[in-house]
């Protein structure tokens, strides 16, 4: 009796032993039949793998003596089986073409018993029984593995946009009936009774309005009800736009400025190369095309004003159109301007208020006004400036009031706008005065303007000697009739008796 329990004993042994031998050994953990899950368009590994007391013993003395032939033997599809991939003893490979080029072994693993194969990437229809048979020397070894597909899946397809209803679906090649759906975002559990914002139905979930917040890494797990968990990843990419929901853009009055319109990915992320963007501004009721431009590289559409002024602050609407989804955004241009309440130069004793305006304020704004011209320290009053500057030099409101205007005003004043994020825009006004004293010029123009007064005084009176003498020559003679008397000398005796004859006419 105990013979015979011994020798029933050795053939149990035997048969467990070649058994073994005619499969293909598998590293520790790994049993025949195995079940490898992966997520559509992801990559799978299906292993296989020569144990390694095999290896020692005989895979060196036969390197090029090994073929690998990879069969699927069925899906959820029930298809024949047929070739998926073969790899003969010269190296040649055969790949069955509706898995071509996805199917693939490596070369430098095969010399080290390993006759994994891979797919990528995955899709839902790969789901199935595959078998590998590897042939070396004599013998012929064999291994099973079962393949499973999880799929999830977005409607409307990609690109996902922000603001429009989105649907992701999860669900898998396991043929058991579908227990529980449970959903997590960035490692957390989405809460879906009660919310607003999510909703579940049959292992699909419902974002209402997508945001930039629901980007990045969702897991479905699913629960059958033989107690098999599944789960996948998806990496969800919205897109929309870089910066705030809603960005203000401050500028002064006269200097130009750039409105953003930047994608947070480029579209050829999403395999899209067409991408135009059209600007549009409300103005006085009336809509106004802005700039329109197209670059199938860019993800970044700014609008450039060359000189903006009031008229030119308000709401201006980026669309981009991706493919044949267009998304949008408004941007909202702020502009700084100084009104003084006395136009042009102001007299000095006057009473001024510089009235810094923002259009489009948001309620956080705080205005600083600042002179910006430094006191001067080389006079006697300089003591007196500097508490002067120091009464004015730094105010905060919108509005700064100079009671009395003196010199000590006169110059380059400043009104910063402040928000929560730091300075915003600045505006200078430049303040000019009536009837200020010019400071002493220097020593070195002292001499040429007094020889240039004495040089002109010197002219004045040639002039004026000049214009006299001229006058005097103009003036008529007092006896017109003398005018024409010449003086002629006469002998003295010829004198005398044209004087006597003169008395005998006058006896007469």
């Amino acid at each position: 009796m105990r013979l015979v329990s011994l020798v029933l004993f050795l053939t149990s042994t035997l048969l467990a032993f070649d058994a073994g031998h005619a499969l293909l050994g598998l590293v520790e953990g790994e049993r025949r039949g195995q079940k490898v899950w992966a997520r559509a368009g992801s990559s799978a590994v299906l292993p296989c793998h020569l144990n390694p007391r095999k290896m020692r013993k005989s895979w060196k003395q036969l390197p090029d003596k090994t073929s690998v032939l990879w069969k699927r033997l069925g899906g959820s599809a029930h298809q024949e089986p047929h070739v998926v991939l073969e790899v003969g003893y010269s190296g040649l490979r055969k790949t069955a073409l509706p898995m071509r080029p996805r199917v693939s072994v490596q070369d430098s693993a095969l010399r080290h018993g390993n006759f994994s194969l891979h797919i990528n990437p995955v899709r839902s229809e790969d789901a199935g029984l595959y078998e590998a048979r590897v042939a070396y020397d004599t013998q012929v070894r064999s291994c099973q593995v079962e393949l499973g597909v999880v799929t999830v899946t977005i409607s409307p397809p990609s690109p996902v946009v922000e603001n429009e209803p989105l649907l992701l679906s999860c669900n898998s090649s396991h043929r058991a009936s579908l227990v529980e759906t449970c959903w997590f975002h960035n490692g957390r559990p989405v809460p879906t009774s009660g919310s607003t914002t999510f909703c579940s139905s049959h292992g699909a979930l419902s974002i209402l309005r997508p945001a930039m917040s629901d980007a990045g890494s969702w897991r479905c797990q699913l629960r059958y009800s033989d107690n098999e968990i599944i789960s996948a990843m998806y990496n969800l990419k919205i897109l929309g736009f870089d910066g705030p929901a809603d960005p203000v853009v401050y500028a002064t009055a006269g200097s130009a400025a750039d409105l953003p319109c930047t994608l947070n990915y480029p579209p050829n992320t999403f395999g899209i190369n067409v991408v135009t963007a059209h600007w549009s501004h409300l103005a006085g009721g009336h809509l106004q095309d802005r700039g329109i431009s197209q670059n199938s590289s860019s993800r970044s559409f700014p609008l450039h004003l060359p000189a903006v002024g009031p008229g030119d602050a308000g709401q201006y609407h980026c669309a981009v159109s991706v493919g044949r989804k267009t998304i949008s955004r408004d941007v909202t241009l702020a502009v700084v301007t100084v009104t003084p309440s006395i136009q042009g130069p102001v007299s000095e004793g006057s009473r001024l208020l510089l009235i810094c305006s923002l259009t489009h304020r948001r309620g956080h704004e705080r205005f600083q006004w600042k002179h910006l011209d430094s006191a001067p320290t080389n006079s006697k009053g300089a003591v007196a400036i500097s508490r002067h500057l120091e009464e004015h030099r730094s105010q905060t409101g919108r509005i700064l009031e100079i009671t009395r205007v003196s010199q000590k005003d006169m110059g380059t004043w400043e009104c910063s706008v402040y928000g929560p994020e730091g300075r915003l825009a600045a505006v200078q006004y430049e303040l000019q005065i009536t009837g200020a004293q010019v400071s002493n010029p220097p020593t070195i123009f002292s001499g040429q303007v007094t020889f240039g007064l004495t040089v002109t005084l010197f002219l004045l009176l040639t002039v004026c000697v000049l214009a006299l003498a001229l006058q005097k020559r103009a003036r008529p003679p007092v006896f017109p009739a003398l005018e024409g008397m010449v003086a002629v000398t006469v002998p003295k005796k010829e004198m005398e008796e044209n004087q006597k004859e003169k008395i005998q006419q006058t006896e007469c």
